[in-house]
């Protein structure tokens, strides 16, 4: 099932009519929290904003996309998070959540791209995969003979005979992140959707084949940060953990990537949308939050800005693909219109 486009969840227009902070006390500081993947983008927009002198550091928390966004739609109020960073688009159930609970008034904006990478210690081999091949090694079931069957490969080359005679050992993000949405959305899906076992399949079956992963050992769940991640490929040099290329670019002397169906992972091949396992960034704001938290529109607009998400923008340094400036300007005039709210 499509997720739902990154839209505002009330038109702008209404936004910027509705009182804008409506029963909310004010806090002196930018609470933001979400994805891992995004954390370090906010946490040097936020220390950018602080450096300016005008307005305190907001405080940036790491909580996963989904964590964040139960977090984020809990109710409006300075106890509950102005910001929450997303490495994929809210989903219905959330929008419902936040609905239900107040959460009415929020601006989606897209601030960049990143790419899913197969990663591996250098020590190891190189290592080229096909989205197929990665089905096959770690779904948790999959098509053998015509019927569906619990995975029985242990080994790549049992996958394939190309790929190497090494154990199937993957260490992937756990379900509270959004990275682990997006590899079911970009990797598992499409693998699954071409297999002739899946077709005759009604939808919710088709989920159930399509989606789990493997609970055999040969995928390891991990809800922690890269950091641990990066902790489990020094220590086991076989094997291969799912990363984002923002933290490959920043980690280039430990750990390498394999290129997917061909594609190898590269801010161009990124940007252009040629790697098959790339994906947008963003930030989804609180509006009735803008006129009682000092810096909070600013923060958005920081994010959005040359300076920051530009093509020679310092989060270009940190890892993020900067967007087309035709994409990017759009995000730019939502983030004008958030300003525009408190004055």
């Amino acid at each position: 099932m499509p997720r739902p486009s990154l839209r505002l969840l009330l038109p702008l227009t209404l936004l910027l009519a509705a009182p804008a902070a409506a029963g909310v006390e004010t806090r002196d500081h930018v609470t933001v929290v979400g994805s891992s993947t995004v954390y370090p983008f906010a946490t040097a927009v936020a220390e950018s904003l602080g450096r300016g002198g005008r307005w305190k550091t907001p405080v940036v928390e790491s909580t996963g996309t989904g964590g964040g966004f139960k977090l984020f739609c809990a109710g409006v109020g300075i106890e509950t998070p102005d910001v929450n960073t997303a490495s994929r688009p809210i989903t219905a159930g959330e929008t419902a959540s936040c609905a239900k609970n107040g959460v009415s008034a929020v601006v989606g904006l897209k601030i960049g791209a990143d790419g899913i990478v197969l990663a591996s210690s250098r020590k190891a081999a190189p290592f080229d995969v096909t989205r197929e091949q990665l089905f096959r090694a770690v779904a948790k079931t999959v098509p053998v003979g015509g019927q569906w069957v619990a995975n029985p490969y242990r080994r790549w080359k049992d996958v394939d005979p190309k790929l190497p005679d090494r154990p199937i050992a993957v260490f992937g993000p756990a379900p509270n992140h959004g990275t682990r949405d997006a590899f079911v959305e970009l990797i598992l899906q499409p693998a699954c959707e071409n297999f002739p076992e899946i077709k005759a399949l009604a939808e919710d079956a088709r989920k159930r084949n399509c989606q789990p992963v493997r609970e055999d050992g040969a995928w390891t769940d991990v809800s922690g940060d890269y950091a641990v991640l990066m902790g489990k490929l020094v220590n086991d040099p076989g094997a291969v953990g799912i990363f984002t290329f923002g933290y490959l670019d920043q980690n280039r002397d430990r750990i390498q990537a394999a290129k997917v169906d061909g594609v190898a992972p590269s801010l161009e091949s990124i940007s252009a949308a040629k790697y098959p396992v790339s994906r947008p960034l963003f930030i989804y704001v609180k509006t009735a939050h803008i006129a009682a938290v000092p810096g909070l529109a600013e923060f958005v607009q920081e994010f959005v800005s040359d300076k920051a998400a530009g093509a020679e923008g310092y989060l270009a340094d940190k890892g993020l693909t900067p967007l087309p400036k035709a994409v990017l300007e759009p995000e730019r005039a939502k983030a004008r219109a958030l300003l525009a709210i408190r004055h």
